[in-house]
Parts: structure tokens; C-alpha cells; sequence
């Protein structure tokens, strides 16, 4: 069942932590999650860009009392930040009469402002899980078949399920407006519409590299700044992914500057047009856009304890994805788009600087071969299920 996983992760949480919060974009599922949950145990739903469900909550204290017996779910709860302070009184009352887990469950389609005030007043009592959209392994996409449909349309489940490329690129683009024309006003700043398209389309056209914000902010007639803070406000809304590098001192001049990513596929190819997966082929943007997709999905089943970098030196030794797990352990990944990967110098002089505990190459074929000493050729879901044996 598509998003399952998640959902189990979820009923798993509140069974251990009176109040959880399931963060992503709009439209990638939370709230099926959250209705799956509730039809297996007591719940109340609000949604809090219901104006009659926001009244229910204006004395929370209230609300809770009446409904003390039930999970409380509480949808797109960022245009509440302030309702956690109160909270965690409820909670603390709650722990005292014996109902230690499983209170409240929180979705939310942005990180920052819901991360902030819920860890200022809920620490200890909040657990957070990030849901990303389908992954690789939820569509069986260990055929190539369903690996490029995943790939060209994304993870959002109405882009990947439409009956057709037309139609899930249309759902895509209506994403992209809504977003633009009314849920970034929400949520952020006020940015002019076709100013935030054009930065968000400039992303996409240099996926997985580096943003130089100087060149931006000219291209937009804004200044570094406001480039800055754009890419803020994308980070923190779960659209784009900033890759930071792993700098921990090796001798060497190390690439300081983080890679950024529009972290879903499908949304890169709708920013640059692309609605067949010949045009994808076609394009400049099909290796970066190859990349950001497998660095997704690897780290949508990375467990808690995992910290992403890429790694790159001033002299060109490169490694696309570097895992760092507690204690010592690192994991090197490669990412090949083609079906008979070759590796550079540059991977290997990488992996001596960084002596990582396991060395894979994830490529765009099914088989799992050995390709040098130590290092492993293995398909998306095979480094996918690899992970989720840690």
C-alpha cells in the first residue's frame, strides 16, 4: 500500500511520544495517513484552514477536555505556531493522570516555524517524522518501467497515478501555482508570484549544483540577499533540499558550498517543461535530475541517526552522497544514470580521504555486482533496502 510505511512509523510514534508531527509538502499525503490512522482508533480531525475547526480551537484547554479520550489531529497546524505553548501544560496534566502517549498528532506543510515553536515548547513530548512522497520502493519501482515513471512525474501520489503524462503534468503545474500564488503568501514573506517561478525555475535548470546568488540576483533584479532568503523560505517549505558538504579536515581544499536540489522530480521536469520521458532524456538537466531523484529516495528510508553531505575537493575528487551515521561509520555513493556505470579517479582518491565503511555505486539497472575491491554496483532499491536493515 502506497505510504504505509510511513503511516507504520507514524502509529509507532504514538505509541512512545504523547504528541507527533508528520511534516511535508501539500498534496504528498499526510492527511490520507492521518485518515488511515483515525479509522483504526478514537480520533478527532481538525483542519485548520477551516475557519469553524480554527474556532474549535480558541481555547484549546477546552477542546482537549471534551476530547480527552481521543488522538486530536490537528492538519496544516503551521498557521497555528502559537497553540503549542499551551500544549504542553495539557500534556504535562495529561502525563500526571496516567495518559502518557499518543495525545496529539500534528501535520504540516512547512519545517522551520513548526520544528521552532513545537521544539521552544513541546521538547520531550514531540516526535517528528517527514513524509517525502512515494518512494522507489512503495511503487516496485525495481523494473524500469515503474523506475521512469516515478522519476519523470515524482513522489506526489496524484502526479505519479494520473492516467496519463498530459494529465499528471497538469496536476503538477497546478501544484506549482497554488503554491505560488497563495500558499508561499501564507506561509512566508511576500514575494511576487512570477519572481519566486523564475528562482524556482533557475533551481531546476542547475539541479544538484551550486547557487551562485550573486548571477541570481541579477538575473531577478534582487539583491544577494533577498536570493538568500528565496532559498530559505524554499528549504524551509520542504521544496528544495540543500546538500551540505562534508568538511571534517582531511589536508585537502575542500568545495565548501552547499548543492541544492528541487527535491521532487516530478516538480523539477514541470518547472523546465519536460512531459515525456524522451524529453527528459533529452534535456541537460537528466543527470542532475537522476541524482537529486536517487539522493531522495535514499534518504527517505535513511534511518534517524544519518547525516547526508556530498564530498569534493578544489582538485576534482568527488562523492555524490556521503552517509554519516553515529560513531564512525560512512557510507560513499555514486550515482550513474547509466545502465553499465564506469567510475572516475576522482571517486576513488574520495574515498581514500574519507575511508568510508562501505562503497556503493547506485545505478539505473536492477543486478548487484561487485565492480573494484569494496565497492558495490546496486539498483535504487537495493541501497533503499540495504538501509532499512540498519
Amino acid at each position: 500500500m502506497i505510504l504505509r510505511r510511513v503511516e507504520k512509523q507514524v502509529e509507532e510514534a504514538l505509541k512512545r511520544s504523547a504528541s507527533v508531527a508528520l511534516m511535508g509538502p501539500r498534496q504528498v499525503g499526510k492527511t490520507t495517513i492521518a485518515m488511515n490512522i483515525s479509522d483504526t482508533t478514537t480520533a478527532v480531525y481538525l483542519d485548520l484552514e477551516d475557519s469553524l475547526d480554527l474556532q474549535k480551537i480558541q481555547d484549546v484547554s477546552a477542546f482537549h477536555e471534551e476530547n480527552r479520550d481521543h488522538l486530536i489531529i490537528m492538519d496544516e497546524v503551521q498557521r497555528v505556531p502559537e497553540i503549542f505553548a499551551s500544549l504542553r501544560g495539557i500534556i504535562d496534566k495529561e502525563r500526571r493522570r496516567g495518559h502518557k502517549y499518543g495525545q496529539f498528532l500534528f501535520l504540516g506543510s512547512a519545517s522551520m516555524d513548526l520544528l521552532q515553536q513545537s521544539s521552544e515548547s513541546l521538547a520531550g513530548r514531540i516526535a517528528y517524522i517527514e513524509l517525502q512522497g512515494v518512494d522507489a520502493l512503495e511503487f516496485k519501482a525495481n523494473n524500469a518501467e515503474n523506475q521512469n515513471q516515478l522519476w519523470l512525474r515524482g513522489g506526489f501520489p496524484e502526479s505519479l497515478l494520473a492516467d496519463s503524462d498530459k494529465n499528471s503534468m497538469a496536476w503538477r503545474r497546478d501544484f506549482i501555482r497554488t503554491y505560488l500564488e497563495r500558499d508561499i503568501p501564507l506561509l512566508g514573506p511576500r514575494i511576487p508570484a512570477v519572481t519566486l517561478e523564475r528562482f524556482w525555475t533557475m533551481l531546476a535548470h542547475v539541479q544538484g549544483g551550486m547557487t551562485n546568488a550573486s548571477q541570481i540576483s541579477k538575473s531577478l533584479e534582487v539583491t544577494s540577499t533577498t536570493v538568500s532568503r528565496y532559498l530559505d523560505l524554499m528549504v524551509d517549505l520542504l521544496l528544495v533540499r540543500r546538500l551540505q558538504p562534508w568538511t571534517q579536515n582531511v589536508g585537502k581544499r575542500l568545495v565548501k558550498t552547499p548543492k541544492v536540489y528541487v527535491r521532487d522530480s516530478g516538480i523539477t521536469h514541470a518547472l523546465l517543461n519536460l512531459e515525456s520521458y524522451n524529453d527528459l532524456l533529452g534535456h541537460p538537466v537528466a543527470g542532475g535530475s537522476w541524482e537529486g531523484f536517487v539522493i531522495e529516495n535514499i534518504l527517505s528510508v535513511a534511518p534517524n541517526n544519518v547525516i547526508p553531505y556530498y564530498y569534493r575537493t578544489s582538485n576534482g575528487a568527488e562523492i555524490d552522497l556521503v552517509l554519516e551515521f553515529s560513531g564512525n561509520e560512512k557510507w560513499a555513493i555514486e550515482i550513474k544514470r547509466n545502465s553499465a556505470p564506469t567510475l572516475s579517479k576522482g571517486f576513488h582518491i574520495a574515498c581514500q580521504d574519507i575511508n568510508p565503511s562501505k562503497r556503493f555505486v547506485v545505478y539505473s539497472g536492477q543486478d548487484r555486482f561487485p565492480m573494484a575491491e569494496n565497492i558495490t554496483a546496486i539498483s535504487l532499491c537495493g541501497i533503499m533496502e540495504e538501509l532499512l536493515t540498519k
